[in-house]
């Protein structure tokens, strides 16, 4: 029972093996012809088709002609059978033995087809039969044949028509005539032929099928050829077409088909080449284009004023400028690809998170905004601008645009103390001078000489006042508009001795020391004296007007080099003090105001020599209008220098600059004077004015 068991198991497993083998050979069937593409499986299909037509043509010709020939050799065959038989049934109705022997013997030689002749009588025994029995001798029973014929049953269904078979032997192909001999409508036996088939008709019958099967095979070497043609003709270069069309639709201008084909399909190869030589041409040059416009793009962005930053669709980082890093301390960081948010300070982005957003969900196109960020405040304006493909549709990106207005917040503050110190240091002049001329007008006559005297001495004080502070906002204006001032070739020393005689009465008032020290045999500078003049007024005018009493004031000039390096002290010498080796060998001359009076602190030296600022603001103790240092400034500026200072709270301050010797080269001192001048244009003058 076991063994039978294992064995049907055996027979099941087996079973499905075969299955399971079938299936994976069906598989990778498929897998095969699914892995050729529809070219060559319609190609494939249609040589198939062609060649099964073809050869059911050929066989169905072959058919034909090989039924024609049967049919050829059993109407000769039976053409052979009605002759023979239409010569011997007289004879065999009378019994003339001798005489069928004869006609039958001819009727043998005669022909080269008949492979048998046999009579047989009524009973279906053989009487006589070739080549079994030859020419009859004497004795009768020669042709006497005890052999019995077997003759097929539907010739005696149908005794009055001749019956023709067809079998083969080892010879070859045999035709069977049986003609039944009648005469007189008694039947008298029967007629058997054995026919070959006619050479020649064989003969034409092979010639005809070995043309039909040459021709058969050559259709389908034509057919096989012309798929082949077809392949190397059309087939290759379309799919080399294709292959190039592709290339180009990737980008790659540089593909070429080189296929040695001529007529329709070697100009249209042509012609893709010279598409794909002009589409090159155009993409090198239009890549120079872009290649230009972006530099030009990033020039202008790199050098933008203000702060530039493009997000992406999702708020990223795509592009950042250098003033955009500055701003946010981005120096040297790699921000592409980060979220904007995350890298600005948090509490700008907190701020600006509910914007950005909105402008990301199509809520919003645009955005302005302002903050104040950092110590010291800084003043920031951040314009949001959302960014739209061509089609104004879809959203590609934020265009965030910071701006510093830090020096505008600063400037017009100081504008607003311009006017309010301007609006008071005019009023209260015209004020004075008002009412000091109303009181002349009104009591002239009551008023001693000595009284019409003092007022008008207070009115001509009050107007030089108001000319005072209109000459040095004319002046601040000259300074900043960028001209050119002449240089001439001038001493020092008066200018500085005509300010100390200008100040002298007023140090005397204020019981402060006026004192200078001039080197002497000092040289020329290269300066314009009324401008030099003006500088020293101010910065003689500043320290006396900070400089409480019994305090000293002092101007020095000497020469200094343009640069002097300091060396320890030689071992020998007993100063321990730095020595100055003189590189340059045109040095300047320096000029000092130095006083002992109440200082000016860090955070006023930094904007000291700011358009409008003044100490005063926060120390509330003079009056002005802020515009003495930064005069100061650009006349310095003008002469290729610059102004410096060093101060103490209740020390003192000292303000020096250089001044260029009359033997410098006055291009050289031009190129300086045109790097230090203009920070502001005129425009920004004559709106604060």
């Amino acid at each position: 029972m076991i063994d039978s068991n294992d064995r049907e198991s055996r027979e099941f497993n087996f079973a499905d093996n075969e299955d399971n083998n079938d299936n994976y050979w069906m598989n990778r069937l498929l897998s095969w012809w699914s892995g050729f593409s529809l070219r060559t499986k319609l190609l494939a299909i249609a040589t198939l088709v062609v060649s099964l037509l073809m050869t059911g043509i050929t066989f169905f010709a072959l058919n034909s002609i090989q039924r024609d020939a049967g049919m050829n050799d059993t109407r000769y065959a039976r053409d052979l059978g009605l002759l023979l038989s239409g010569n011997v049934t007289e004879l065999v109705a009378n019994n003339q033995k001798k005489e069928i022997s004869n006609v039958a013997e001819k009727f043998w030689r005669s022909s080269r087809n008949l492979r048998y002749i046999f009579f047989t009588d009524a009973e279906d025994i053989v009487q006589l039969g070739i080549p079994i029995s030859a020419t009859p001798t004497s004795s009768d029973s020669q042709f006497q044949l005890t052999r019995r014929l077997k003759l097929p049953s539907e010739l005696k269904k149908r005794p009055q028509f001749p019956l023709v078979r067809q079998h083969l032997t080892p010879q070859g192909q045999v035709t069977d005539v049986f003609v039944p001999m009648l005469w007189k409508g008694k039947y008298l036996g029967t007629l058997a032929l054995g026919v070959t088939p006619n050479k020649k008709a064989l003969a034409s019958a092979a010639l005809t099928r070995e043309v039909t099967i040459a021709v058969f095979i050559s259709i389908w070497v034509l057919v096989i050829l012309g798929a082949v043609f077809n392949a190397l003709t059309i087939t290759r270069p379309v799919r080399e077409l294709v292959r190039g069309v592709r290339e180009i639709s990737k980008g790659n201008f540089k593909s070429r088909i080189s296929l040695p084909m001529t007529g329709d399909l070697g100009e249209l190869l042509n012609g893709f080449n010279r598409m794909a030589n002009q589409l090159e041409n155009y993409e090198e040059a239009n890549i120079e284009e872009l290649k230009a416009a972006q530099i030009k793009q990033q020039s202008l962005i790199a050098t933008m004023a203000d702060g530039a930053i493009l997000l992406d669709s999702r708020g990223k980082i795509v592009l950042t400028n250098p003033t955009a890093k500055r701003l946010f301390r981005w120096e040297g960081r790699l921000l592409e690809g980060k979220y904007f948010l995350n890298e600005i300070p948090e509490i700008l982005s907190n701020d600006l998170h509910t914007n950005v957003e909105s402008i990301l969900n199509r809520e919003k196109e645009k955005d302005d905004l302002r903050f104040s960020l950092g110590e010291p405040a800084r003043t920031l304006r951040i314009v949001l601008q959302s960014v739209l493909d061509t089609n104004k549709v879809e959203l590609k990106g934020i265009a965030v645009t910071i701006q510093d207005l830090t020096r505008e917040v600063e400037l017009n503050a100081a504008q607003n103390r311009f006017i309010s110190n301007v609006s008071h240091e005019l009023r209260t002049p015209l004020f004075n001078i008002k009412s000091y001329v109303e009181t002349l007008h009104d009591l002239k006559d009551q008023l001693s000489n000595e009284e019409q005297l003092e007022f008008l001495g207070i009115a001509n004080s009050e107007t030089d006042r108001l000319t005072r502070l209109v000459n040095d906002v004319l002046d601040l204006s000259r300074l900043e508009s960028g001209k050119i001032i002449q240089l001439e070739e001038m001493d020092i020393k008066p200018a500085i001795e005509q300010t100390l005689r200008n100040y002298r009465l007023n140090a005397s008032e204020k019981n402060v020391s006026l004192s200078y020290e001039i080197e002497e045999n000092i040289p020329s500078i290269l300066g314009n004296f009324d401008l030099l003049l003006q500088v020293f007024d101010n910065l003689l005018g500043n320290g006396l007007k900070f400089s409480p009493k019994n305090s000293n004031l002092m101007i020095r000039a000497y020469t200094w080099p343009d640069s002097c390096p300091a060396f320890p002290p030689i071992n020998n010498s007993n100063d321990k003090a730095p020595q100055c080796e003189l590189v340059s060998p045109l040095p300047r001359v320096r000029i000092e105001i130095a006083d002992t009076g109440s200082g000016i602190s860090q955070a006023d030296q930094e904007k000291i020599f700011d358009r409008f600022y003044r100490v005063e603001n926060s120390v509330h103790t003079e009056q002005g209008t802020g515009l003495g240092l930064s005069i100061v400034r650009g006349i310095i500026e003008k002469h290729g220098g610059e102004i410096r200072m060093a101060s103490e709270l209740e020390i003192g301050t000292t303000f020096w600059f250089d001044l260029a010797l009359a033997q410098s080269d006055k291009d050289e001192l031009l190129t300086q004077t045109i790097n230090n001048t203009g920070t502001f244009s005129d425009s920004e003058i004559s709106e604060i004015i």
